[in-house]
């Protein structure tokens, strides 16, 4: 079932955008080796032994490998043109370990995360790598905390914020279209600038088919979302229609 699965990705219009998301990293690199070379490997390391991973963690989260996870965010910066953009003010929600915020300022921005308390590596990891961050947790239909700012862009990765609890089948409980409308009008009236993007980025399913089933779609295209592959993309007017690619700054072609 699977590889008849990831056959038909081979086949796929999504095979064809994940393509055009690895010409356009190449077209503009950034070195994540110069990024890895700034952290203090051997601390990262001691984190870990002083928090050791919890009964049944997947190892695909072992946050201390730092080579993984910059360059994963690398390149989660790069799809959004963070390379080649002016200096934002970026809020990271679900910040886990603090990278992507460190990858951001690494190319020029400033950032603040927001995620839960209950992973204390994470605790570790922000304050190694100077992030900044709120605890606090998001609920359905409950307003974010009031972070005395507004933003150029908001941003989730592997989004889970939205499952409530697991049903007895295994299957997750999660947000309704209406959790979701609560969500992204809360977050366009109160924290987005003007010119301002919201990024939400999701996990497959387990049986890896996408997040978005058809009435999720439904519910971002109404809010006005550009859907590319696991991502929606929304502006902070609901009248118009974002893009990943902003505008053009010089860069250090060194990067």
């Amino acid at each position: 079932m699977r590889v008849s699965r990831k056959f038909q990705k081979l086949l796929s219009f999504d095979a064809v955008e994940s393509l055009w998301e690895h010409v356009c990293r190449w077209a503009h690199p950034v070195s994540s080796r110069r990024i890895l070379a700034t952290l203090d490997l051997a601390e990262l390391a001691r984190l870990r032994e002083a928090y050791p991973y919890r009964p049944n963690a997947r190892r695909i989260n072992a946050y201390e490998n730092a080579a993984r996870w910059i360059g994963i965010n690398v390149e989660r910066a790069q799809d959004l043109w963070l390379d080649r953009t002016p200096p934002l003010r970026i809020l990271d929600l679900g910040c886990g370990a603090g990278y992507f915020l460190y990858v951001c300022r690494f190319v020029g921005h400033e950032g603040l995360g927001l995620d839960t308390d209950e992973e204390p590596i994470f605790r570790g990891t922000t304050e190694l790598l100077n992030v900044h961050r709120v605890v606090s947790r998001i609920h359905p239909q409950v307003p974010l905390p009031d972070l005395g700012e507004k933003f150029d862009l908001i941003t989730g990765h592997r989004v889970c914020f939205h499952r409530l609890a697991r049903a007895p089948n295994g299957e997750w409980d999660e947000w309704a279209s209406a959790d979701w409308k609560f969500f992204i009008n809360d977050i366009r009236t109160r924290f987005l600038k003007p010119a301002g993007r919201l990024l939400l980025d999701f996990n497959p399913r387990p049986d890896g088919s996408s997040f978005f089933t058809k009435k999720l779609r439904a519910c971002f295209l109404s809010e006005g979302a550009r859907i590319f592959r696991s991502k929606a993309l929304l502006a902070a007017d609901p009248n118009q229609r974002p893009r990943f690619k902003q505008t053009r700054r010089k860069i250090d072609k060194s990067l």
